[in-house]
């Protein structure tokens, strides 16, 4: 599904992401798991192409993505969802939904709707609310949501429980979880390593921009290493 090889990106003269490699299979959810500042944001910005990689190679269902639009990638069924959401605030939750869905050339939506209401009905109790006036953890439904409508083949999602209560956080994941059962592969970026580690098949363990650990999500939360520095144990 998607293949990353040598990725190196940065900010202007800062080097983030120094020669990565990783890889999402099919129906699998991969999370990458680090600090604060290890470059995991930036390593889904790049791969979406929102940043321009300095080196190495990105590719997606067979097809270099290495300089193709956001937009495009979307089309062909990446799609990111950012830490922090980027809702239009003023729109109701069915206008922003709706919004997920404009790469898909005017095709029907009230099916894809439904299948969004399904797996977060809450958003279908306040379909008519401004985005702004939801929840913390309605909110990050509502941007998950809202990716789904371009019928992702994998979805990306920065940091999903970032500022929602415990119940809300396994709300979101158990989310996941669903979503991957329909067919759809998630690479997950996660500071929270437990909860990542939980639900992910595989993971990779980003430190200063490198990858140093990878193996399944449940060997990694058994490691020493990740135990003392990411999970307080």
């Amino acid at each position: 599904m998607l293949t990353v090889e040598g990725l190196s990106a940065g900010y202007h003269h800062l080097q983030i992401l120094h020669e990565i490699d990783l890889h999402v299979d099919e129906r699998e959810i991969v999370a990458v798991v680090g600090g604060n500042g290890a470059g995991k944001t930036t390593t889904l910005k790049t791969i979406s192409g929102m940043l321009a990689p300095t080196g190495g190679t990105v590719t997606f269902r067979g097809e270099p993505a290495n300089g193709v639009r956001p937009s495009e990638l979307v089309r062909r069924g990446l799609v990111h969802v950012p830490e922090g959401r980027a809702l239009f605030g003023p729109l109701t939750v069915q206008e922003n939904l709706r919004m997920g869905g404009w790469t898909r050339g005017g095709q029907p939506l009230d099916g894809d709707l439904d299948e969004v209401f399904a797996l977060f009905p809450i958003l279908a109790e306040r379909r008519g609310q401004p985005a702004e006036t939801l929840s913390g953890g309605q909110q990050q439904m509502l941007a998950i949501g809202r990716a789904l409508m371009a019928r992702p083949r994998l979805l990306m999602l920065d940091e999903p429980s970032t500022g929602l209560s415990p119940k809300l956080t396994w709300a979101v994941l158990d989310a996941v979880r669903a979503i991957r059962e329909r067919g759809v592969a998630v690479l997950l970026v996660e500071q929270n390593a437990k909860h990542a580690l939980d639900i992910a098949d595989r993971a990779y363990v980003l430190e200063s921009g490198s990858i140093v650990l990878t193996g399944t999500g449940a060997d990694l939360a058994r490691d020493d290493r990740v135990r003392a520095a990411y999970l307080g144990l």
